[in-house]
């Protein structure tokens, strides 16, 4: 989810081309200012709070500025999130897709105490939110509304009483596999096992409908995307996917699906990740992962030899550019088959090594919103994006919630075995 120190210098090349952007002009500035006031630009997906897991020891300290001028750099920060005119952010409560059963419970609860302990840590920014007219309020107040977001289904524990829990907790969406097929779930980076979802999958599905908490298919295969849209009830999210059509990544949305979400309601929360967004970019990947596997296998008792060489093959073969374009592009497709209600915005920050030229960090979207104008966009259309989208999602969610009020939890009676 992290950078390596390995790639600490990627990522600060990254943060270079972030600070030397195209300046965004006064006019277009103001506009972006005035959309962004009336309507809060909430974020998809933020991993903050695994990174300080796996680079901080967990420490909430020293997130107010200059998060970018650690080792390894972070991309977020309180005062940058201030500067790209965030009004509200998912924080991801990731896990790895590894750890399972009551593990992976106990390691759920430690990070959404993480993520709640940056929340308190900072009141004079952030804020808890459990419902959109809590974001809308903070946002009115001049704070950022923040919520949580499960990373994968395996952190439930195979457990429904889990899931409420985790709801009672704050979290508020839960993405139904990260990068493994679970007991119940296909994901769209490994091997499936059920063809989409096992019944046990549907029971999740109609119990987060009975909770208000949103189904999040980015990471799962096609076939558990098209299960989870005849299953639900409620709209879903994708909360950091990009468009298959455009970049043949596994963890893009195919079109067919692109479609059924416009009946649906749902919202494509398109991300920052380089390889998702370009096919270059997803080519260079593999041919890294390739030959850091080939040197693994030559060195497998010299972890710093690897590291070393990993590096200088970096820098004898550096990342194709991919630029804030790039990400207007797969925004601009998903409108086309769906239409401005079903996109958003989920850059993934701080879970990724590089991102996107000119979206370095948390202070960047305004961005993107400039290319956006460039392009021609309405006022009205750049507010959808923002945050109007997602708040949708979410208000009919909770109204799904309250039309299945007299519906009883369900029974962990078709639990997978641990």
């Amino acid at each position: 989810m992290r950078p390596s120190l390995l790639l600490a210098a990627a990522v600060l090349s990254a943060a270079a081309f972030s600070a030397s952007a195209q300046p965004i002009d006064s006019r277009t500035q103001a506009r972006i200012d005035k959309v962004l006031k009336a309507t809060p630009l909430i974020d998809g997906h933020n991993d903050l709070p695994w990174a300080l897991r796996q680079d901080f020891n967990l420490s909430v300290e020293g997130l107010e500025s200059g998060t970018n001028s650690r080792t390894p750099p972070l991309m977020t920060d309180m005062q940058r999130m201030r500067t790209g005119r965030v009004g509200g952010q998912f924080w991801s409560v990731y896990i790895s897709g590894t750890i399972t059963g009551d593990e992976a419970i106990r390691t759920t609860i430690e990070q959404i105490d993480a993520a709640r302990r940056i929340i308190n840590a900072y009141p004079a920014h952030l804020q808890l939110a459990s419902t959109a007219d809590d974001m809308v309020r903070v946002h009115r107040q001049g704070r950022i509304g923040s919520l949580l977001g499960i990373e994968g289904g395996r952190q439930i524990g195979g457990s429904l009483a889990a899931l409420r829990q985790f709801y009672e907790l704050g979290a508020r969406y839960m993405t139904l596999t990260h990068s493994q097929t679970t007991e119940w779930a296909d994901s769209g980076t490994d091997a499936p096992k059920h063809g989409g979802l096992s019944p046990f999958g549907e029971a999740v599905i109609k119990e987060m409908n009975r909770l208000g908490m949103l189904v999040d298919l980015s990471h799962v295969s096609p076939e558990t995307m098209r299960d989870s849209l005849r299953v639900t009830r409620s709209p879903v999210i994708f909360s950091h996917s990009d468009a298959l059509a455009l970049n043949p990544h596994p963890r893009n949305v195919p079109d067919d699906v692109l479609q059924l979400l416009k009946i649906n309601g749902g919202v494509v929360m398109v991300t920052f990740v380089p390889p998702f967004l370009q096919r270059d970019a997803l080519e260079w990947s593999s041919r890294k992962s390739a030959e850091e596997a080939r040197l693994k296998a030559l060195n497998p008792n010299d972890p710093k030899k690897v590291e070393a060489e990993l590096t200088a093959w970096v820098g004898a073969n550096p990342r194709p550019a991919v630029k804030v374009g790039a990400v207007a592009d797969h925004i601009e497709h998903i409108v086309k088959l769906s239409g401005y209600d079903q996109v958003g915005i989920g850059g993934d920050l701080d879970g990724i090594d590089v991102t996107v030229d000119g979206l370095g960090g948390v202070e960047d979207y305004p961005n993107l919103f400039a290319e956006l104008i460039r392009r021609g966009w309405s006022d009205a259309n750049l507010a959808k994006l923002a945050g109007g989208n997602i708040l949708r999602v979410m208000r009919q969610a909770e109204a799904v919630a309250a039309s299945m009020k007299d519906v009883p939890p369900a029974m962990d009676k078709l639990a997978p075995a641990s």
